[in-house]
């Protein structure tokens, strides 16, 4: 009891007080920002335009439709308006009853933004239109349209690329909210919990791990976010995952993992941030994603493994309940790696004889019996 309450008071009230830097967040977010970069490489986001649209926030990809939109309309309605005042088709000049204008029935700004609206977006009411008496309108006419079409084409399909991009897929992909560490197959593994919420799959999954630290080298270097490759796998593999139902991804802690060292005492103490991921094609579309969490050594509870979550129905159905998807159960765990190939290599020297307690070397006097 008195372990319980203690690991809810270190966990509710000293966790909070020392918040760890992540550089992934739990929904995929990268946490970093570039400083002083020369406004020479800014400018590259601007030759990638189309990469630079897709990547911004709704909000400003609204407001650049919008002002895409109804800027080139007010552009071109004063250029129209211009062509009016300069051919003298506007009534504050009078006009004759034999003047033919350039554009039809543009008496103001107002009537020339109408138009250029029209033209633009080929509504074409048939109240105003161009003469053929003014080889300038007709031009204009001809780089609005061309114009507008390119604007059109640019913007509604970015809208279209935005909604249906893959990382909106990624969202039905959820990992549980801890890793544990218990022993899998007779090994001690990290396990992670993995679900995808829709019945339609993801095609070629591969998943993979990495772990951040802060390493030192021999030669004094310290290398901040090193990154140390972690290997997950499932019973089947890693590679092309039959993802229909939750799965629980393991890597194994032996001599080579980074955790071998680490153990239950010292791994709340340890600095490091371990980031998954998942790589797949979603089979609707075609297109690949990618799905990634982290967790931090508070996030990583030793001595704990997962709760069932598949279970089959009287009607033949398999049923996945997600009430039990982030829960954990507390097992019996070495609280070590090292602890635990210890004892195996223990308990197979004493199978073969080696360093048995039990066997005694008593010396015998030997007699000789052939004396008379």
């Amino acid at each position: 009891m008195l372990k319980h309450l203690r690991k809810w008071f270190v966990t509710r009230f000293l966790g909070h007080s020392r918040q760890r830097a992540r550089l992934v967040s739990k929904d995929g977010r990268c946490n970093i920002e570039f400083g002083n970069v020369e406004v020479q490489s800014r400018l590259i986001f601007f030759v990638d335009i189309w990469t630079t649209v897709l990547d911004l926030k709704w909000r400003y990809k609204m407001t650049i439709f919008i002002t895409a939109f109804l800027g080139s309309w007010f552009f071109f309605g004063l250029l129209w308006y211009a062509v009016a005042y300069l051919h003298k088709d506007l009534p504050e000049f009078h006009p004759s009853v034999n003047h033919t204008p350039c554009v039809e029935h543009i008496n103001g700004l107002t009537s020339a933004f109408l138009f250029s609206l029209e033209t633009q977006v080929t509504i074409g009411y048939g109240f105003r239109c161009v003469t053929e008496q003014c080889a300038t309108a007709i031009f204009l006419l001809i780089v609005q349209s061309i114009l507008g079409v390119i604007i059109n084409s640019f913007m509604c399909g970015a809208i279209l690329a935005k909604i249906s991009r893959p990382k909106k897929r990624a969202k039905t992909i959820t990992f549980s909210k801890n890793a544990v560490i218990s022993k899998r197959g007779g090994k001690l593994c990290l396990l992670i919990r993995v679900a995808n919420l829709r019945k339609s799959l993801l095609i070629s999954s591969h998943i993979y791990g990495k772990l951040l630290k802060t390493t030192v080298t021999p030669e004094g270097e310290t290398i901040i976010l090193d990154q140390i490759n972690i290997n997950f796998v499932v019973d089947a593999g890693n590679e092309n995952l039959f993802f229909i139902s939750p799965l629980t991804i393991y890597h194994v802690i032996d001599h080579s993992s980074p955790f071998f060292h680490m153990a239950a005492e010292t791994l709340p103490q340890q600095d490091f941030e371990l980031v998954v991921f998942l790589d797949g094609t979603v089979e609707s579309t075609s297109a690949t994603c990618q799905v990634r969490t982290s967790y931090v050594p508070e996030e990583v509870l030793w001595g704990y493994r997962f709760a069932p979550i598949v279970s089959k129905t009287k009607e033949g159905k398999y049923r996945v309940d997600f009430h039990n998807f982030s829960k954990t159960v507390e097992v019996e765990t070495p609280h070590c790696a090292m602890c635990l190939y210890n004892e195996k290599d223990a308990r197979a020297r004493m199978k073969r004889g080696y360093d048995n307690p039990n066997f005694i070397l008593s010396e015998v006097n030997e007699v000789d019996d052939t004396k008379m």
